[in-house]
């Protein structure tokens, strides 16, 4: 099932200032999205999104512009909603769900960001891509 799930603060939360678009600068309520084609549980209230970070020690420069760590956010899931078309066909998504954060700072520790895996979905299935991207990954052997 294909979710998009968005993040929002709460009415009166701290940092309203800082929170615009970054093509507009319009403030906005929306502290994290992300599409979901898993058939991982919804959030509950107490979830927590990750937040990713750079650190600029550990960037790689084959991925210079890339998190390198991650850690539970201090936005807290109090409530979600969620929302499916009436009429399902010509949609990019099965149904929207809205969590509804408040900001509950924790000390959560940073984690190094896991080893990029790409598969086969990376390249919409196609096996033949796929393959010529791992083979252009591969070092050249020396002599």
């Amino acid at each position: 099932m294909r979710k998009w799930i968005v993040f929002r603060a709460e009415k009166r939360q701290p940092g309203w200032k800082d929170r615009k678009y970054a093509h507009s600068g319009s403030l906005t309520k929306t502290l994290f999205e992300h599409y979901d084609c898993s058939d991982k549980p919804l959030p509950e209230p107490g979830y927590r999104p990750p937040e990713f970070i750079r650190v600029e020690q550990f960037v790689e420069s084959k991925y210079p512009e890339s998190s390198t760590h991650y850690r539970q956010s201090d936005w807290e899931v109090t409530r979600v909603e969620t929302y499916t078309p009436d009429i399902p066909v010509g949609m990019d998504f099965d149904m929207i769900v809205i969590c509804y954060c408040k900001h509950s700072p924790i000390n959560a520790p940073l984690k190094p960001m896991p080893e990029r895996q790409v598969s086969v979905d990376s390249f919409g299935g196609d096996e033949a891509a796929h393959r010529m991207w791992l083979e252009s990954q591969k070092k050249p052997e020396t002599v």
